[in-house]
């Protein structure tokens, strides 16, 4: 999968409520919007976020979230888990990416 490059969560929380604010959260117990809450991801397999309801697609995926799999995920979600539900195009530049992956490392402990 290649490296990750070190990210800025400052940067990173900045591309968060550009691009992911509107449907997740990311607080200890935060509500679930169009998509999960995104507490505890690190570490996480795909599909777990209690009282969420995710497709059969996500749910069988069956790998655990780190920074590699956020990394490729986070480029084009529908091609990394097809059958997704989220629509979302994904984040191209690898920097945004890695600075992205650095917040939610931080803000979702």
């Amino acid at each position: 999968m290649g490296d990750v490059p070190a990210g800025n969560a400052e940067k990173g929380k900045k591309v968060f409520k550009l691009r992911c604010d509107q449907c997740h959260t990311v607080e200890k117990d935060g509500k679930h919007k169009t998509g999960p809450n995104l507490h505890g991801l690190v570490g996480r397999k795909t599909g777990q976020a209690a009282g969420y309801t995710y497709t059969d697609a996500n749910m069988s995926k069956g790998i655990t979230w780190a920074r590699d799999t956020l990394f490729v995920y986070l480029e084009n979600p529908k091609k990394y888990i097809p059958g997704t539900k989220m629509v979302f195009a994904g984040i191209k530049k690898k920097g945004e990416r890695a600075d992205l992956i650095a917040y939610l490392e931080e803000s979702t402990k």
